[in-house]
């Protein structure tokens, strides 16, 4: 009876320790998958000016929108932009002003960010318009109702071969510039 009494105490003990294991490597897994979160969102792209000098440029398509898991994005359809690198300033401004005029434009959110791409809203060649942007009213075609980080778009001008927008984010943000293919993307970070 005492030898049941000891068996039956070490299968207790090693049970426990069965479950404490589990525990253990489910945590891990959780830590993992916590890191693996983390990491897919990682926004180490600060929130101070971004800008490309380069001057190859051709006339802006369209202005879009998408929402991420991790940020929002605005994307600049550039057709031919693959063949080079398209100019651009980004950074945070305290109030948006058209280009060109001077003019204040009112922008909802808690911060502004100022786009320029050097990509003309015009046909350079004949002046035509080829991206149908308003100053001061909201960019054709964007909704951005539901966005976590968007909450307002504003064209400013089309102006000596750039065009200027600004988005209204939830709050300073960080963000980053990049460009892929035909497309010059601005992704806006949901947090830091």
């Amino acid at each position: 009876m005492r030898r049941w009494g000891t068996a039956l105490a070490a299968l207790t003990l090693a049970g426990a320790g069965l479950v404490t294991a589990a525990g253990t490597a489910g945590a891990a897994t959780g830590e993992a998958t916590g890191t693996k979160a983390a990491a897919a969102c990682s926004t180490a792209w600060g929130s101070a000016n971004k800008t490309s000098a380069d001057t190859f440029y051709k006339p802006l398509g369209n202005i879009r929108t998408g929402q991420h898991d991790c940020y929002d994005r605005m994307v600049f359809d550039i057709p031919g932009a693959s063949a080079g690198k398209v100019g651009y300033h980004v950074g945070y401004v305290d109030k948006f002003y058209q280009d060109g005029s001077g003019e204040p434009i009112p922008v909802n959110g808690g911060a502004i960010l100022q786009i320029f791409v050097g990509a003309p809203s015009y046909n350079p060649a004949d002046g035509s318009v080829v991206y149908p942007g308003q100053a001061g009213q909201p960019l054709p075609g964007v909704n951005i109702a539901g966005y976590q980080t968007f909450k307002d778009t504003r064209f400013g001008a089309s102006f000596e071969g750039q065009t200027q927008v600004a988005v209204g984010t939830r709050a300073r943000l960080p963000f980053r510039v990049l460009q892929s293919g035909d497309q010059l993307i601005v992704d806006v970070a949901h947090t830091w």
